[in-house]
């Protein structure tokens, strides 16, 4: 399923619309906070997003009744997506780095998966990429020197 870019407009009565899920005209104004748009701002918006692929339309008599196909976590996902490749050269370890020292995400957070942070210490596979995230610069210089000793051991 391709996901075209809303504007941040379209963004903010997505998320109505996903609350709703199926839904007429009426629906959505009597949903829509205030200050309340003019029936015909909803109506443009409707047709974009249905043109975009979002919304899909049935007729009934004289009016539509709308149905939201893209859902939202897809939604969230395209965005995570375009935001890691755009800004973070596609690595989620380089947002979770920034989130930790823009302190959006703490330990105590990232615990919450269930990451055992003291077996990631102790440098498993699995969990290296924790302990790269939360060691400390000195920790990190440590584990390199011990890198470097155990190659010049083995040589």
């Amino acid at each position: 399923m391709k996901i075209n870019h809303l504007t941040s407009a379209e963004e903010n009565l997505m998320r109505l619309l996903w609350k709703l899920g199926s839904f007429y005209l009426k629906d959505i104004m009597e949903q829509h906070p205030e200050p309340k748009p003019h029936q015909n701002t909803i109506s443009t918006y409707l047709k974009i997003l249905t043109e975009k692929g979002y919304l899909s339309t049935e007729k009934e008599g004289r009016i539509f009744r709308y149905q939201t196909i893209v859902p939202a976590e897809e939604y969230r996902k395209y965005l995570l997506i375009q935001l890691s490749d755009h800004f973070f050269s596609g690595s989620g370890k380089e947002m979770i780095s920034f989130m930790i020292h823009e302190q959006m995400v703490s330990e105590e957070d990232l615990k919450g998966f269930n990451i055992d942070f003291d077996t990631a210490q102790k440098k498993e596979p699995e969990f290296e990429y924790a302990n790269e995230i939360l060691n400390t610069k000195k920790d990190k210089k440590k584990s390199k020197n011990k890198k470097k000793k155990k190659k010049k051991e083995k040589d």
